[in-house]
């Protein structure tokens, strides 16, 4: 069985091809595989409860226990194995009404939900947006998220970049829409903790007060747990904080979703390193029963090259950015030059332009295409002031007497590497230059800080210098011991470090009542399936992502103030309608198929079905072709492409959008509404020769037969 394989699925379709092929000759036998099947079609289409497994289980065992002659026997032990080998991935279906790989069709996930490292359903809280329910959208978001705020302003949106949207024009603005319903929600008090279970007797160490740790801080006091955060640092946030600038992320919105966790009862303790001010002996003497390791990668890189360590201009990016969030607004320098490309290396730019340097270089080995930094990040940079210098390798730091000087330079050009599809940056000899500067910032990237925990007796690290866990369980080599965040992969997205945080929350849990640890990473779960928005095909196709209003550029160069300013409301409603709500429909193109290949209509031109060979799509030339036959509809596997008579009208439908309407007619003879004229017209045409007609006028099929037997009665 492969991994895009889905058990359930493979199950049902085995046991199909059984009762198929007649051979359950036992009658006993043959009912009881006709209940299995109904009840893992339950497990496949979301309808399932906890009871269906031991049915299932009960059921199979019965056939075993027959008569060996029968093929009862062997049907019940496949069943039964089944059950044993994919225990996790049919309790999954049950649990998160998702279906990892697709095939149990009514439980595929949306490719935005798949993508998101938290597995946050995107299709159901945009939709809570588009109708205005903030607040149902947001609790939405915090059973997988509990810093909707901050990562609707400082999110890599991994979810836009899969957004089906994007195949026809831009994806939907996910990101700025969940930022939108936070603040709203927040500023009308409507942003509140769910409720938690009973106080439990164990308590949880976390160190270290990110986005990891205070993200398992969350849910395991959502258990019921009591949990401690201890921070080296004198306020909680980690690299959100320390290294994110305020003009991205002002420091009330992590001050907001902070106190939301302090309000389920989450203790902080500041100013505390652990190594220094306390071990995990002392930890376990006070009474706590497990802990998670959340320390970050605060540690930078070095560039390793002559003259790096001799002058006291040289800052590294990661504890520049740290002192300015801490309070040291001191200018680096007149003259700055940054080495990297990240979004680090941009944040340490732009920084020091409002910090008041006159200019700033940013060098980066590559060219501008390979830059792992944010794309708007970038493009704001630029609007600021921000120079870029490419393909640009450091040499050396020079300076004379101990007076900083500048950068050395080499110009590079890129050739191709063996066994990569990436350019190498290669020196260009005799191309050396120098950088005049008065300040020069690294940020080529950060590590683990191992100070305080790598003499830990028993925990395995690995050559990267980061903590080894089971990425499933977030388990250390320590008993009781876990880890999450920058600490375990390294330097990582906000986003990356909640998920974590969420499946260390669930692997403490686990480890608490002695269950043993999931095997495979938890799928996505659903959280709800909105009724779809009724919108025309003109205002699907039409409608466009709006773009973010900025702060005005002089503001930009001198205050630390918000650089985005958000949309606008209705702004906001109109984005949410772009969604094509891919929890719902497939993209299967059956619906194509049947239109084209058996109708030989053509009416549906869906080209962002295909996602390796999109092409054109157009929601509006439906209505120029479709009949309104309905087989469409009728072949759909989800329910997406809806056909339905309401007020006299056949409406044709996708996912909410309408896709084409046209009046009912009605029988000429006894007024009875039937087909539109389109369809009946296409009938016609299909049956013209099989018979005479009795009228040229629309009739229903009742007064069609008493109109052809009056003409077959004997003249008198």
């Amino acid at each position: 069985m492969t991994e895009k394989t889905c058990p359930v699925a493979e199950l049902i379709q085995k046991l199909e091809q059984t009762l198929a092929s007649g051979q359950l000759h036992d009658a006993k036998n043959y009912r009881r595989s006709e209940e299995i099947l109904a009840l893992l079609n339950d497990v496949a289409w979301g309808r399932a409860g906890r009871e269906h497994v031991p049915a299932i289980r009960q059921l199979a065992e019965e056939m075993r226990r027959e008569d060996a002659a029968d093929a009862g026997e062997k049907t019940g032990g496949h069943i039964l194995n089944c059950l044993e080998e994919a225990a996790e991935i049919f309790q999954s279906h049950i649990d998160t009404h998702n279906c990892a790989t697709g095939e149990c069709v009514r439980l595929a996930p949306a490719p935005c939900q798949m993508t998101c490292p938290a597995g946050i359903d995107v299709p159901t809280y945009v939709s809570l947006i588009g109708e205005g329910r903030d607040a149902e959208a947001i609790e939405v978001i915090r059973q997988d998220n509990p810093f909707p705020w901050v990562c609707g302003l400082v999110c890599t949106r991994p979810c836009e970049f899969m957004c089906v949207r994007g195949r026809i024009d831009t994806p939907v603005s996910i990101k700025f829409l969940k930022a939108f319903a936070a603040e709203r929600a927040l500023s009308w008090g409507q942003y509140k903790n769910p409720p938690k279970a009973p106080d439990k007797e164990q308590s949880v160490c976390i160190i270290g007060a990110g986005p990891g740790g205070m993200s398992a801080a969350y849910y395991l006091a959502l258990k019921g747990y009591r949990v401690r955060v201890i921070e080296a640092q004198p306020n909680a946030g980690g690299m959100i904080l320390l290294g994110i600038p305020r003009y991205r992320l002002p420091r009330e919105v992590i001050d907001r979703e902070v106190a939301m966790l302090q309000d389920l009862g989450v203790e902080f303790a500041f100013n505390t390193r652990l190594g220094s001010d306390v071990t995990l002996d002392d930890l376990r003497q006070e009474g706590f029963d497990a802990f998670l390791l959340a320390i970050g990668a605060h540690k930078a890189y070095t560039l390793g090259i002559p003259g790096e360590n001799d002058f006291p201009q040289v800052l590294d990016a990661v504890g520049f950015l740290r002192e300015v969030a801490l309070g040291n607004r001191a200018v680096p320098g007149k003259k700055v030059v940054v080495i990297g490309g990240g979004n680090v290396a941009i944040d340490a730019a732009r920084t020091s332009l409002r910090l008041g340097a006159e200019s700033v270089v940013l060098a980066y080995r590559r060219t501008r295409h390979e830059m792992p930094a944010d794309e708007e990040e970038v493009e704001q940079a630029e609007e600021e002031g921000v120079e870029m210098r490419f393909l640009t390798i450091p040499e050396a730091i020079v300076g004379q007497d101990g007076h900083f000087e500048g950068l050395r330079c080499l110009r590079a050009e890129l050739v191709a590497q063996e066994g990569s599809d990436r350019m190498r940056p290669v020196p260009v000899k005799g191309s050396e230059f120098v950088m005049e500067a008065d300040a020069l910032i690294p940020a080529i990237g950060q590590q683990v800080d191992t100070a305080g925990v790598k003499d830990l007796p028993g925990l395995d690290w690995t050559r990267r210098s980061t903590i080894h866990t089971n990425m499933v369980s977030m388990e250390t080599s320590l008993p009781g011991v876990f880890a999450v965040g920058d600490a375990v992969t390294g330097p990582a997205t906000v986003i990356e470090a909640i998920g974590a945080g969420k499946r260390a929350a669930e692997g403490i849990d686990r480890y608490f009542h002695g269950i043993p640890q999931p095997k495979l990473p938890p799928v996505p779960v659903r959280r709800g399936r909105i009724d779809c928005k009724r919108l025309t095909a003109n205002q699907k196709m039409t409608a466009r992502r709006p773009e973010m209003p900025l702060l005005n550029i002089d503001r930009r160069r001198t205050t630390f103030q918000q650089v985005e300013l958000g949309y606008a409301e209705t702004d906001v409603r109109d984005e949410a309608g772009r969604c094509l709500r891919c929890d719902i429909c497939l993209r299967c193109g059956k619906c194509v198929e049947i239109c084209r290949d058996k109708m030989g209509v053509n009416a549906l031109e869906m080209g962002y079905f295909d996602f390796d060979h999109p092409v054109e799509t157009d929601f509006r030339m439906t209505a120029e072709r479709c009949i309104l036959c309905g087989a469409c509809a009728a072949n759909c596997p989800t329910g997406a492409m809806r056909i339905e008579d309401c007020d006299g009208e056949r409406v044709l439908s996708l996912c909410g959008t309408v896709l084409n309407h046209e009046a009912l007619t009605e029988c000429a003879l006894c007024g009875k509404q039937m087909e539109p004229f389109r369809y009946l017209e296409y009938v016609r045409k299909r049956t013209r020769g099989i018979g005479p007609l009795v009228d040229n006028r629309p009739v229903c099929d009742a007064c069609g037969r008493t109109a052809a037997a009056r003409t077959m009665q004997p003249e008198q």
